[in-house]
């Protein structure tokens, strides 16, 4: 199998489905699947880049509009979920291509990767704090007891940050020394996009102002309007919290819209950083003119 990583809007999606058609041109079946924190929520598809039917190019694709955004969607169910649809692609003779940018979705679902239990009144006394405080005094907290941990979560994700605190309680540790070393569950070929800085956040522009022309703001009202806001999870996704925030008068159309793309820019410096991490990841240049033929040669080089 294939795992397509890199930071946003460097053209995951796009080559997975030109490998996926490559694939097949051989005689080789070959599905997507989607490890995207976000994309598995329905009815989300400007702000999170979900592959429309034209762009998934007659591809099958999975762990898109799964859940709605009303579900807090844990790393472990993700995980569950994602591996048996892997399970049901190997099984048929397919190649499984596994592609996204959330890092800890991407490992949970390909490593062997376990997660601490929890504690309902812990986590219940953090999410009282997260109510009274709010998310960026929560997240100063965790930046006390673990640095790490606060430089991989957003400042505005309170649900993991209550996640965070909570393991540290729990388990008396440092909340991402519980990610072990990792142990491959699938025998994958992994390849990472490799995007210069100022040409990723250049695409990063690009790609919110097409979601702005996609018509981005009438579907966060629409969202809205169904209860968006009081969403533990899906409320926080990138772009959603901004324009939620111009909804709700707390800045103009073009802050938001400038705020997303700043935001958006500043995840993608973390999804690099945890991935460089990775020393099984290949990397290769996001415009090798001949991108799809490298990453086929890869594929035809993993042994049976």
């Amino acid at each position: 199998m294939l795992a397509i990583v890199g930071p946003t809007a460097s053209g995951k999606s796009a080559l997975a489905v030109a490998v996926a058609r490559g694939l097949r041109a051989r005689g080789t079946g070959a599905e997507v699947i989607g490890t995207d924190s976000m994309q598995v929520y329905a009815g989300m598809d400007i702000g999170t880049a979900t592959p429309t039917i034209d762009e998934q190019g007659g591809i099958r694709h999975h762990m898109l509009d799964v859940w709605p955004p009303d579900h807090a969607v844990t790393v472990a169910e993700f995980q569950a979920h994602a591996r048996a649809v892997i399970d049901d692609v190997l099984h048929r003779g397919a190649v499984p291509i596994v592609v996204g940018g959330s890092g800890l979705y991407v490992s949970a679902v390909l490593d062997d990767l376990r997660f601490p239990g929890t504690d309902p009144a812990v986590r219940a006394r953090f999410e009282a704090d997260l109510e009274a405080v709010g998310a960026q005094a929560l997240h100063a907290r965790l930046a006390e007891v673990d640095p790490a941990a606060a430089a991989e979560i957003l400042p505005t994700n309170g649900r993991r940050i209550v996640r965070a605190l909570e393991v540290i309680e729990i388990t008396g540790e440092p909340f991402t020394a519980r990610l072990p070393d990792p142990v491959p569950v699938y025998q994958a070929v992994r390849v990472g996009l490799e995007v210069p800085r100022d040409v990723l956040d250049e695409r990063i522009a690009e790609r919110v102002d097409r979601m702005w022309e996609q018509g981005f703001v009438d579907e966060v009202r629409r969202l809205a309007t169904q209860g968006l806001a009081a969403t533990p999870t899906a409320s926080r996704a990138l772009g959603y919290l901004q324009v939620l925030a111009f909804l709700n008068g707390e800045c103009s159309e073009a802050q938001a819209r400038q705020d997303t793309i700043d935001a958006t820019r500043r995840f993608a410096r973390r999804q690099q950083r945890w991935f460089r991490r990775d020393r099984r990841i290949d990397w290769l240049p996001y415009d090798a003119p001949d991108l799809v033929v490298l990453v086929l040669a890869r594929i035809r080089a993993l042994p049976e």
